[in-house]
């Protein structure tokens, strides 16, 4: 009998080593993993480079405290703003604690404007920002949310199939207290929904016209997973506040809110903290990761190799138009939506030696490291048309 409360609903199976795209269980079984703790393992499992760094670290200081300058903090800090769009920076161990923290920042920023007021978040609803009793109701989600009042107030929200050229409903549900719109580039537990590069667009253009923050959140789809560093980047568009985490320390946790000078300028000393946030083990890992993603070529074959894995799919999905409906994502970050519940699938997958796992409307969700190779990608493949077949 575990000990362990039963807040998830784990799969009986469990494993004692991994190496780069593989798990290796207890069952004696060797599984390719592309769930890769969900986005998180940028570099896969076991990575020498990481390991090298981390015991690198790990034989000189673990941690010391925020009250003291960490070296390390400051030189992945200077590194994320000389390739981003970003001035400074605030380091977290998470992304739900990135994602409070920008809530934060924004707030924070109106009130050093002597506009206290303005502290209502608009977000989507049914979106995924974490765990925290505020993140839950900044996504909107009434599963999340159950059993969890009083409701946390200071959000609004608009439905994503509110997301057209001209965002019809936005500006009504933008008032005098808004502060800020928050959304995630691409929404992972929402379904790998990519939102239009013109509808980004145009949340920066109605956030300048309204004087308010954008916020995007990049938790799951930064750090080079779309192909590009931030997933954003595609749409031309700069925001003003940045939560991200996940990929940034390849299985270490690291997490962070990058943000433009004109927001960051209202966190001065005392407005925000963490313990462990920032320390230089952490920051000796999300180093070398950076020096990896950073590494010329690294996030063109992200875009090759992710190119070819979706041209694939979509060729199994149209051998399959009943099975499958829709091939989703980008970059390596990709959803196979099915017609139907997609527990079976998964379940399918996982018996032929392949891990993936699921989000909303059905999907089937693939989460490759981003060095995967292409002998992994067509391993995947050939499971995938299989289990197809079986159905």
């Amino acid at each position: 009998m575990s000990a362990l409360a039963k807040n998830y609903n784990r799969r009986k199976i469990a494993f004692i080593k991994g190496k780069g795209s593989f798990l290796y269980a207890t069952n004696g079984k060797k599984y390719l993993d592309f769930v890769q703790g969900i986005a998180v393992n940028s570099l896969g499992h076991a990575n020498p480079y990481l390991i090298k760094a981390m015991h690198k670290q790990a034989n000189k200081v673990w941690h010391v405290s925020n009250a003291f300058m960490i070296p390390e903090g400051e030189k992945l800090a200077k590194r994320l703003t000389q390739k981003t769009f970003a001035d400074n920076v605030i380091f977290q161990n998470s992304g739900a604690e990135a994602t409070e923290a920008a809530i934060k920042v924004a707030r924070r920023y109106f009130y050093s404007k002597g506009k206290p007021y303005k502290n209502r978040i608009l977000c989507i609803r049914n979106s995924f920002h974490g765990r925290t009793i505020a993140a839950i109701f900044a996504s909107g989600s009434r599963k999340m949310t159950e059993g969890f009042g009083p409701k946390v107030p200071g959000f609004d929200h608009i439905r994503f199939r509110d997301f057209k050229p001209r965002f019809p409903n936005i500006k009504d549900k933008i008032k005098n207290n808004t502060a800020a719109i928050m959304v995630e580039t691409v929404l992972g537990e929402g379904g790998i929904k990519k939102i239009p590069d013109k509808c980004l667009k145009y949340l920066r253009k109605i956030c300048n016209k309204k004087k308010i923050l954008l916020i995007l959140d990049e938790v799951q789809c930064g750090i080079g997973r779309s192909g590009k560093f931030f997933a954003f980047e595609y749409s031309g568009v700069k925001p003003d506040i940045v939560p991200i985490a996940k990929g940034i320390g390849g299985g270490f946790p690291v997490g962070a809110v990058l943000m433009n000078k004109k927001v960051a300028s209202a966190m001065v000393p005392g407005t925000h903290g963490s313990t462990f946030g920032g320390n230089p083990l952490a920051m000796s890992v999300g180093n070398a990761v950076l020096d990896k993603i950073f590494k010329k070529g690294f996030l063109k074959n992200i875009k090759k190799i992710s190119k070819y894995f979706h041209n694939e799919l979509n060729k199994i999905k149209n051998d399959y138009p009943k099975l499958i409906k829709e091939v989703r994502g980008v970059g390596l970050l990709i959803g196979l939506q099915l017609f139907y519940d997609q527990k079976k699938f998964i379940q399918k997958l996982q018996d032929n030696n392949f891990l993936t796992i699921r989000a909303g409307e059905n999907v089937v969700r693939i989460l490759p490291p981003l060095n995967v190779k292409k002998s992994e990608v067509d391993l995947a493949l050939k499971i995938i048309r299989k289990v197809c077949r079986e159905f």
